[in-house]
């Protein structure tokens, strides 16, 4: 209960009791409202700007958290991006190779995603460096791992074919040759028996008696026949598949046609001496991608150990002329 004040009362010389009028009354509520309200501002800045409050300790924890398994998930998307590595590595250097499929170019395996503006709406934040890290490591394994999946699934088809490819490529070689005598002119530049130049030969020519057989040395479909007098004489063209042809010149008998499908072993021709031939014997090439001539030796190890190989290639640096 407010206590009574008395003032004295020098006419009356009395006590009397002090009453304040109604703007003294409202003079003084303002000036107590006004400093309640200055004290509670100085209050609450002193409260917001030195102490936190319960729920701003815990949104700052899990901030803390937060950044923390960023940076976990950071470390294991460089983890992946190592295992991805090595995946790409193994696949173009042992996957694909077995299957003789080209490696995928660098260029797509380590394509971007988006455009400059992809990562625009994580800029503004106290940790948008890390945010935005983060996202463009996740979207690069993502690219790179549609592209391996898309690989594997090329990989796995030339697995379901391999039987087939096997046996398609030329792996033996056309004429029976045991004891390797019969290989007498090796790919590359050899001197021409007629016009005595050196020149290129595109395959590798098989001494033999006319007559022998000449087989196919892998699964395929014959492309052409030719009959002529002239240059190879008559030839035969067989497609493999899988970018590999074999070609067959100055033969003597031809003993299938057109469109006919073969396997490896079978007899289709027989050794001549047609065309511009010196001497009996087979001319016999091995072509892939298009018409571009490889070493037809490399293609013999189904017939070869590896010291007969080696026999072969020391042979084969040797300058001998060649019969066509």
């Amino acid at each position: 209960m407010a206590k009574t004040r008395y003032t004295f009362n020098t006419k009356s010389l009395t006590y009397e009791e002090h009453k304040l009028t109604f703007g003294q009354k409202l003079l003084k509520f303002l000036f107590f409202l006004i400093a309640s309200l200055a004290f509670s501002v100085v209050i609450i800045f002193l409260t917001f700007t030195f102490f936190e409050s319960p729920k701003e300790r815990m949104l700052e924890r899990e901030i803390t958290q937060y950044k923390h398994q960023y940076e976990i998930m950071n470390d294991r998307l460089d983890q992946m991006q190592i295992l991805m590595a090595e995946l790409s590595d193994r696949d173009d250097n042992i996957y694909r190779v077995i299957f003789e499929a080209e490696p995928i170019p660098i260029s797509v395996r380590q394509a971007g995603y988006g455009g400059v503006d992809r990562y625009a709406r994580l800029e503004g934040y106290s940790n948008s460096e890390l945010l935005i890290e983060t996202s463009k490591k996740l979207d690069k394994i993502a690219s790179q791992v549609y592209v391996q999946s898309k690989s594997f699934d090329e990989v796995y088809e030339l697995a379901i074919n391999k039987e087939r490819m096997l046996a398609s490529i030329p792996a033996i070689q056309p004429v029976s040759n045991t004891d390797l005598k019969r290989l007498s002119s090796f790919y590359g530049y050899r001197p021409d028996p007629i016009y005595k130049v050196r020149k290129f030969h595109a395959g590798v020519d098989f001494s033999a008696p006319q007559g022998t057989p000449v087989y196919a040395p892998g699964d395929g479909v014959v492309l052409k026949t030719n009959t002529s007098r002239r240059g190879y004489g008559n030839t035969i063209e067989i497609d493999h598949g899988y970018g590999y042809v074999t070609f067959y010149a100055h033969l003597k008998e031809i003993k299938v046609r057109r469109g006919q499908k073969v396997i490896r072993g079978e007899p289709i021709a027989t050794v001549g001496n047609s065309g511009k031939s010196t001497a009996p014997h087979l001319h016999y090439e091995v072509r892939k991608n298009g018409n571009n001539p490889v070493n037809p030796i490399y293609y013999f190890f189904n017939d070869l150990t590896p010291e007969e190989f080696e026999t072969v290639l020391e042979r084969s640096k040797i300058p001998t002329q060649s019969l066509d």
